[in-house]
């Protein structure tokens, strides 16, 4: 299993606190004294490890599995070897994602890469800057005059924060962040590399006499308990702003332009592309390298598939995929038809009547 040097080690458990924890069952009661020393996933277990087991394209590995005990439902209960205690459950990886946060909190935040407690010495700070007290920031970090940050926030190393930025309380904006003409609520976390609140991509085309700049004057408003994964980019607004709501999450390399519009509870995945002046309602998730027109609008609860491209309004609740993207049932039925139509020689019929 992977070794956690990373983290500190999680304290000795017995299944009877996992039990009580989580809800779920203890089959064998008699178990409730063992000990479990961490987590692991089926394939990689020992005897004193707790795993999980939900889906069956692992039962292979379930059957092998040399753990001491396994979170299951009841459906997969009988599956379970007899060496490995069962813990029956209605939700196994939720229970199991509920022991190790748990157990490992301390990987749920970053904090300073280098283990400072304060303001480092070779960082930069303006004397018009406001920190309240409990901030860290990192060496070689930069902020500038007139910036606002809550306590507990911590800013990493070689980040730069410019004028007039408000970062709340129990943020963090990891190494190399760049961040201008931003306002951001409470617990937001940004991973290093991101960019955000640069001018997005307005020009006016003029042809042979070259294209002429269009001043971006809006702003980036990040609301609370948001996560930015790293390398992603968010441009400011041009004349409104640019919104994430509160609770989206975002993952790795995502672009996002400038005055979008981002719902509460979203989930973006990495690599998507959102031009600009959309909007995008609450709940609304979204797969890999999704790529989305600009001045379109996303209802609440819509789904996107990984790798398609949006060119339509999607309404309230739809589940769309596909390039050009449009609700899945019928993407499924025309991709059905052109097989079929191949698996019958349709295409070859059709070009030798040409």
């Amino acid at each position: 299993m992977a070794q956690p040097i990373f983290f500190e080690q999680p304290p000795l458990s017995t299944l009877a606190e996992i039990a009580a924890l989580t809800k779920a069952t203890l089959v064998d009661a008699s178990r409730g004294g063992q000990k479990v020393k961490g987590l692991a996933s089926l394939d990689e277990a020992g005897p004193m490890h707790l795993t999980f087991f939900d889906n069956l394209k692992y039962a292979d590995q379930l059957a092998a599995t040399r753990a001491g005990a396994c979170l299951v439902s009841a459906r997969f209960e009988a599956d379970v070897p007899a060496h490995v205690a069962v813990l029956r459950s209605a939700q196994p990886f939720r229970d199991f994602v509920r022991v190790a946060r748990e157990l490992h909190r301390d990987a749920l935040r970053p904090q300073s890469w280098v283990g400072n407690a304060g303001i480092a010495a070779s960082a930069i700070i303006d004397p018009t800057a406001r920190l309240e007290d409990g901030v860290v920031v990192d060496p070689l970090a930069v902020i500038g005059p007139h910036v606002e940050i809550g306590t507990g926030t911590v800013i990493g190393a070689g980040a730069v924060i410019a004028a007039h930025v408000k970062i709340g309380r129990d943020c963090n904006v990891g190494a190399r962040c760049a961040i201008q003409c931003a306002l951001i609520g409470n617990n937001v976390l940004i991973h290093p590399g991101c960019s955000i609140g640069q001018d997005g991509y307005g020009f006016v085309f003029f042809g042979p006499e070259g294209h002429v700049k269009v001043p971006q004057t809006g702003r980036v408003l990040i609301q609370n308990d948001v996560e930015i994964g790293a390398g992603t980019t968010i441009d400011r607004g041009s004349l409104r702003d640019t919104v994430i709501g509160e609770g989206t999450k975002i993952d790795n390399q995502v672009q996002i332009g400038h005055n979008v519009t981002i719902g509460r509870r979203c989930l973006l995945a990495a690599q998507i592309g959102l031009a600009g002046s959309l909007t995008i309602g609450d709940n609304v998730a979204l797969g890999a390298k999704v790529g989305i027109n600009n001045h379109l609008k996303i209802g609440d609860g819509a789904q996107v598939t990984a790798m398609s491209a949006v060119k339509d309004d999607i309404p309230p609740n739809g589940r769309w995929g596909g390039h050009f993207a449009k609700p899945t049932k019928q993407w499924f039925r025309e991709i059905i038809a052109v097989e079929r139509l191949v698996r019958d020689g349709g295409a070859d019929k059709d070009k030798g009547q040409e």
